[in-house]
């Protein structure tokens, strides 16, 4: 299938009262270039979680936001720094012995000096809390894909229907062109019977100048080439797959020859025919840049 860069998909997982969140968004981009906002609990995941969403995109600019919600009663704790507690309070005997002062230490007074006494976040067991995330960051990545995939048909669609506009043209300029050879041939013979009016004509000069100016308005290695790319945009098209570069490399010959053709056409309704290829074809690549 045909994916677009543009996508969102957003999850939210909850169990044992944690919850996470996980919101995915992707705009165009000439590669993949993934911004990971996640919170600083789960900073050592961040590797994990980037080789997680290579699995579901090739290409963008990707925007990961991550939200962490821990409502269990039991998150934080009170710990006890025995050794720096006992350098306090060595520290203090001490003073009482030089300076001869009253012992009024007690446990409450040690337990106000700095960092004796510490409220701490409780360890949370990394395994469950990767399977937690994993789950959300798929389902978010799941809804993702799907929002991609349905705006890449959409963008599939639209270019076949360019491309047939294309091929008609293409179809068009192939016809006309021997008209425009047959009637230059009557226009010249005209011109030089009027001009040697009862002298005979010498109809191997005119062949050669009409031979001279099909090889200057020949457009059929042009259309043919032409023809070749569309042919070969339908095909990768229907493959699907990231095809983006590719197709933006098939539009480029394709305007090249659209080009070419314009610059020889000598004849009022080729060139406006060209003109019409060259606008399709830009917006074929303008819509190409949101092909993954």
């Amino acid at each position: 299938m045909i994916k677009s860069m543009t996508g969102f998909g957003r999850s939210e997982v909850s169990k044992d009262q944690r919850k996470i969140i996980v919101e995915i968004k992707s705009v165009n981009h000439r590669y993949l270039d993934m911004n990971v906002k996640l919170p600083k609990k789960f900073s050592f995941f961040e590797t994990a979680l980037r080789n997680l969403l290579k699995e579901y995109t090739e290409r963008g600019k990707v925007d990961v936001f991550i939200a962490y919600e821990d409502l269990s009663e039991n998150t934080m704790c009170v710990k006890y720094n025995r050794e720096l507690a006992r350098e306090y309070l060595d520290s203090v005997l001490q003073m009482k012995q030089e300076f001869n002062l009253k012992d009024d230490v007690t446990a409450v007074a040690l337990s106000k000096y700095p960092d004796v006494l510490v409220m701490e976040e409780q360890t949370v067991n990394e395994e469950e809390l990767w399977v937690l995330l994993e789950a959300a960051v798929r389902q978010a990545a799941e809804q993702f894909c799907t929002s991609r995939a349905r705006e890449g048909e959409h963008l599939k669609q639209d270019l076949l229907k360019k491309l047939e506009v294309i091929s008609n043209n293409v179809s068009f300029i192939e016809e006309r062109s021997p008209e425009i050879l047959a009637q230059y041939r009557q226009r010249l013979t005209e011109k030089v019977r009027e001009l040697l009016k009862q002298n005979p004509v010498d109809d191997s000069r005119i062949l050669t100048e009409v031979t001279i100016f099909a090889d200057k308005i020949c457009v059929d290695e042009e259309t043919v080439r032409l023809r070749g790319h569309v042919e070969h945009m339908k095909r990768d098209l229907e493959a699907g797959g990231s095809v983006g570069r590719k197709l933006d490399f098939l539009a480029q010959e394709m305007n090249r020859e659209a080009n070419t053709i314009l610059s020889k056409a000598n004849d009022l309704t080729i060139s406006e025919c060209g003109v019409e290829l060259k606008t399709e074809i830009e917006k074929i690549r303008e819509q190409i840049q949101n092909i993954e």
